[in-house]
């Protein structure tokens, strides 16, 4: 196959015109590239399409027109393509709960349920992975979908973000081949819920602007240890607008009490074997104990011309606006504490959309988000069987309804009256046009030609990636280029292999060198040309993960290994000690039910040995008798289990009948295993993970 080189020019520079001009011609008509001879693409009516890369505009920064047919056409036929599982975000897990305004927005919106300090509004909150369908595992490396709906006095609001917050593509209409490229390839039906193959990549090496969100998925932000330790991005661009008509530009931002926590790769694909649910499990069993997730809601604000100095365009979806440029301002907090009385009724069946929106809020130009406006209402009609769907209880406004609308699939509304349209003169209660309803911002435009164009602005797509990994601790850098080379490793086209690592040149010489030595790659590919100068911008410290891990055990996991013969007071001592910090303690032991333990005293395992291995838990503890420790040394499972904690980085207290199975599993005493004995040793390695020790564990690049 012809090694061909990617490069930045898919764009059009400002001069309108594209590069792509070679692939331009009638129907039916063929045309030589590098990499081969290639028929005309065309919409489904047969005519040919001269930019499949951008959707028309007004005016290059101005929102996408309505008329664009083959865009349209494109994300329609894509958003029906299956039914009735969703597209993307199929694997989902969602619980009830309220959001409370602690920080008045008067200044810059009329949005009550940002006005109005202690109000609380009702909210869905939907948590899904992205790639896999809905019967697939919890944990692959993968974005998070965080989609939250708030029941406001005002009509329903609903944010609709991912963990994450930039993403892959500027321009809605590449959203099909993106997801064409992640799924399943269409001939062999594999694999399931990862990136980790030829098509993604291949797609991802010829798309130069998803090299910031490729960083993002590649650190540990994508392999987080619980829905309830993850961020919560809107990602784009919004306005908000107060009373005088004045707009200020948002960007909304969930972070959790619990602080940010991830797992690590080898963890992460053992959890999926022990437990496909786990973290729709985790999250069911902390509301089952009362332990309700809390996030705050910051924002951050900025009027048009501030957003002019930025060094990056905002209203480009693959570009964050630095916390150090912009400071988060927090204004509330949500807090989640119901599960759902029937899974499918609510957390299948909610239908969220960007375009669900209050009277205070409105949109920007961001073209990824104007594509989302359509795409997600257009989705609801396949998955949900009609125009209807807005009337299932989980979709239902806590509002009343009044409109015009009749009819359809699944009318479950009885209508009463003769007229339903307006103006009209027979009825004098029906519902009219109110003052105080939704306005759009009249926002002033610019003079310029409607085509299909991507803004100068948009053309700088190393800088940030570049910021994001410089920004990482080494520790973080390493596993970002860990995931590289597990990711690109499993494409089996070398072409593609080598393009991503030409792309890496422009983000980081020493990435590129790190992950072309464990691909074979002897020497560098040719360095992809930039449509803009690759800056180097000031580090980031918000973006890191493992710098902002909370310095506690709230939220976390305990498990302590017994069996006949262990030592019930330093069991009761360590399980007192972690659950006086916070942290949820288990028993683990060969059989589930009684143990027989010192002082003729039972210990109640709550779980079994094979079925509950360390990857459960955030840190664990080995209480055993002399000849338990023997015992426990002949039997696989505990040696994974002392093994795997010491590999995953784990804190560990041992007592001395512990040792046998430690020189059984090979695991060496570091600072991180401490005496059960010392309990307050023990909470302060627990806290976090071991992250000298991974040198030792590991080979990393």
């Amino acid at each position: 196959m012809s090694n061909q080189k990617p490069d930045d020019s898919r764009s059009k520079d400002t001069s309108g015109q594209s590069s792509n001009d070679n692939m331009q011609g009638n129907a039916g008509e063929t045309h030589q590239t590098a990499g081969g001879t290639h028929p005309a693409l065309t919409t489904n009516q047969g005519v040919p399409v001269s930019d499949d890369q951008n959707s028309l505009r007004a005016f290059e920064r101005g929102p996408t027109l309505l008329e664009d047919f083959h865009f349209r056409e494109k994300i329609m036929h894509f958003d029906h393509e299956r039914i009735p599982e969703r597209v993307v975000h199929a694997r989902g897990t969602g619980v009830h709960g309220t959001f409370t305004l602690s920080k008045s927005l008067r200044e810059y919106t009329t949005a009550k349920l940002f006005t109005e300090v202690g109000k609380e509004t009702p909210v869905f909150t939907r948590f899904s992975t992205v790639v896999g369908g809905a019967g697939s595992i919890d944990t692959p490396r993968d974005v998070r979908g965080f989609a939250v709906k708030f029941y406001t006095e005002e009509g329903n609001y609903d944010l609709v973000g991912n963990n994450i917050p930039v993403f892959f593509i500027q321009d809605a209409i590449k959203f099909p081949d993106l997801v064409h490229s992640i799924k399943m390839e269409p001939d062999s039906g594999i694999p399931q819920a990862t990136a980790a193959h030829d098509t993604f990549w291949d797609f991802i090496s010829h798309t130069p602007e998803a090299m910031h969100m490729i960083m993002w998925v590649m650190s540990d932000r994508a392999i987080p240890r619980s829905f309830r330790m993850i961020e919560g991005f809107g990602v784009h661009s919004f306005r908000l607008i107060n009373e005088s008509g004045e707009s200020t530009f948002v960007k909304f931002h969930w972070r959790p009490k619990l602080g940010l926590q991830s797992t690590v790769w080898d963890e992460a694909m053992k959890i999926a074997g022990a437990d496909p649910d786990f973290h729709r499990r985790d999250m069911f069993k902390s509301i089952q104990r009362g332990d309700f997730p809390t996030w705050d809601l910051a924002v951050q604000l900025f009027t048009e011309e501030e957003a002019a100095e930025f060094p990056v365009d905002h209203l480009d979806p693959t570009k964050i606006v630095p916390e150090e440029i912009v400071p988060l301002t927090v204004i509330g907090s949500m807090v989640l504490d119901r599960w759902p009385d029937n899974f499918f009724a609510e957390t299948e069946q909610v239908a969220f959309c960007p375009a669900n929106i209050v009277p205070g809020i409105d949109f920007s130009n961001d073209p990824l988000l104007q594509g989302r406006l359509f795409s997600y209402l257009d989705t609801q009609l396949s998955r949900l069987g009609g125009p209807n769907f807005q009337q299932l209880p989980i979709n239902a406004p806590k509002v009343p309804v009044d409109n015009n609308q009749r009819d359809g699939h699944m009318q479950m509304a009885v209508h009463k009256g003769r007229t339903h349209y307006e103006p009209q003169s027979l009825e004098s209660d029906t519902p009219l046009e109110s003052p105080d309803g939704f306005s759009s911002f009249p926002e002033p435009t610019e003079a310029g030609n409607k085509e299909r164009i991507r803004a100068a602005s948009f053309a700088d797509h190393y800088s940030q990636a570049r910021q994001f990994y410089r920004s990482q601790s080494p520790v973080e850098q390493a596993h970002i280029a860990s995931a590289l080379v597990f990711e690109l490793s499993k494409v089996e086209t070398p072409h593609v292999r080598e393009n991503m690592v030409s792309h890496l040149i422009n983000i980081d010489v020493d990435l590129a060198k790190r992950v072309a030595d464990k691909l074979s790659i002897e020497e560098l590919p040719e360095t992809p040309k930039s449509a803009a100068p690759v800056q180097d911008l000031p580090v980031s410290p918000a973006t890191t993960l493992i710098g902002r891990m909370a310095d506690t055990l709230e939220g976390r996991a305990v498990g302590i290994l017994v069996t006949d013969g262990s030592d019930a007071s330093a069991v009761a001592t360590l399980r007192k000690t972690a659950e006086d910090a916070g942290a949820v303690v288990t028993i683990v032991a060969p059989k589930i039910g009684a143990v027989n333990a010192t002082g003729r005293h039972k210990l109640n395992a709550d779980v079994q040995l094979a079925g509950s291995p360390s990857v459960f838990y955030d840190a664990v503890a080995v209480v055993l008798s002399e000849d338990g420790g023997k015992e426990l040394a002949k039997e696989s499972a505990a040696k994974d289990f002392v093994a795997d904690a010491y590999a995953h980085l784990k804190a560990i207290a041992v007592d001395e009948g512990a040792q046998a199975l430690l020189d059984a599993a090979g695991v060496e005493r570091d600072a991180g295993i401490v005496d059960a004995a010392d309990t307050d040793g023990f909470l302060k390695v627990a806290k976090t993970r071991q992250w000298d020790r991974e040198p030792r564990v590991r080979s990393l690049p």
